[in-house]
């Protein structure tokens, strides 16, 4: 039946997902950046839209997921079940005054399906990273109290959060839809400190934990054949907080518990609204553009950093897709061909400077078969972050993102002949 198919098929990711977030063991990120706040927030999409300049709050996509926008949702055919499973790898380029440093990772980025559940109505459920933390600051000089001595000690940071997001979607008119979108975001950061003084080893680790919901919005409205609009609303949350440290000391070799699991207050870090409003247009057949706008409150939040604070936040993201005939006997024809630019005003001030970032993304669609609506979508994305100023690092990555973007058809019968 096709409810225990559901079922089936929801355990099965929600297993996978699970060992993928608890077992990750590693940074997402090697971002400097990733040392404030929750870390880098993470602005990857799924499917195709990595590559359209993370845009697509307006885009009609009924056989691809779209986590922009829960609206979307209420297009998903029936008799269709929709994946997608994404990993990325990315190089970094850190530079300041002085010098450069250069870094890579390879990682699951996220893990989503979505069905119809009946006429009008589809849902679906995303499993992201929310935020990333992986930072190294090494050398850091500290005075002895009471001495003119100083020693050096090494501080990183691991860890982040993660997301995942209920999405559903219902179809009001034939031309407008409603969303609706309830997350819950979890995770944790770690932070070591260490360093070495004469024959005494010291290490003190602090891991904050962090967890909370949120509820979100979205519609889509077709003016016509050929233009979409939408707009999506992430409603402010508190993420609650509670911080656990221990400290280690070693001494000629004798390891002495200074201080086992504490626990310790911490302040709830709060997510600002979100307001964002896209559209997509279709000059001729083969031929999609997007664009979107996102607006971030983060001054309302009123929070601080201990070198800058949170100011509110603009995104301008754009992207076009070219696809000759989507049904097409030859294969060259349902090939897809995407560009994007997206530039983010930042939402973290340092002085008089914003950390402020743009990206340019470029991909493909391939498909897999003409029976299904399978696609791989192969994104790249060229990015660069921060400036060579007072304390600032300019960041520079390259990023390339690879999603399985599968359509599994259920009571479909075949015609034999």
């Amino acid at each position: 039946m096709k409810i225990n198919q559901i079922i089936f098929s929801t355990i099965t990711l929600l297993v996978i997902g699970s060992q993928y977030i608890f077992a990750q063991s590693e940074a997402l990120t090697s971002s400097p950046y990733s040392l404030y706040g929750l870390g880098v927030i993470n602005q990857t999409s799924i499917g195709k839209f990595n590559s359209l300049g993370y845009s697509g709050i307006g885009i009609k996509s009924p056989y691809e997921l779209n986590n922009l926008n829960p609206a979307n949702y209420a297009l998903v055919p029936q008799n269709s079940f929709l994946y997608d499973i994404g990993v990325t790898g990315e190089y970094n380029n850190y530079s300041n005054s002085s010098a450069s440093e250069g870094k890579s990772n390879v990682n699951f980025s996220n893990l989503a399906f979505g069905f119809r559940v009946m006429e009008n109505l589809g849902a679906g459920i995303t499993m992201t990273p929310y935020s990333d933390v992986g930072y190294s600051i090494l050398g850091v000089s500290s005075n002895i109290e009471g001495s003119t001595e100083s020693f050096e000690s090494n501080i990183t940071g691991l860890g982040g959060l993660n997301e995942i997001k209920l999405n559903v979607g219902y179809s009001l008119t034939p031309k407008l839809r409603l969303g609706l979108s309830a997350s819950y975001l979890f995770g944790n950061i770690e932070e070591t400190e260490s360093f070495i003084y004469s024959s005494t080893t010291f290490e003190s680790i602090e891991k904050t934990n962090y967890s909370g919901a949120r509820l979100g919005f979205g519609f889509q409205y077709d003016i016509n054949d050929r233009i979409t609009i939408g707009g999506t609303a992430q409603l402010p949350t508190s993420l609650n907080g509670n911080l656990k440290r221990s400290v280690n000391k070693s001494l000629s070799g004798i390891d002495i518990s200074v201080e086992d699991e504490s626990s310790d207050y911490v302040s709830d870090f709060k997510l600002p609204l979100e307001l964002g409003f896209g559209m997509s247009i279709k000059p001729i057949e083969e031929i999609t553009f997007s664009a979107d706008y996102k607006k971030n409150f983060w001054t309302d939040t009123d929070q601080s950093e201990n070198i800058g604070n949170y100011q509110d936040q603009d995104i301008y993201a754009f992207g076009l897709e070219y696809l000759q005939d989507p049904s097409s006997y030859k294969y060259g024809q349902r090939i897809s061909y995407r560009l994007g630019y997206n530039y983010d005003n930042g939402y973290l001030a340092i002085g008089d400077s914003k950390v402020e970032g743009y990206n340019f993304t470029a991909g493909v669609g391939i498909p897999t078969s003409r029976g299904t609506h399978s696609m791989i979508n192969l994104s790249y994305s060229y990015g660069s972050k921060g400036l060579l100023q007072n304390v600032l690092v300019k960041e520079n990555y390259h990023l390339i993102t690879l999603n399985l973007s599968l359509e599994d058809l259920w009571f479909v019968k075949r015609k034999i002949n």
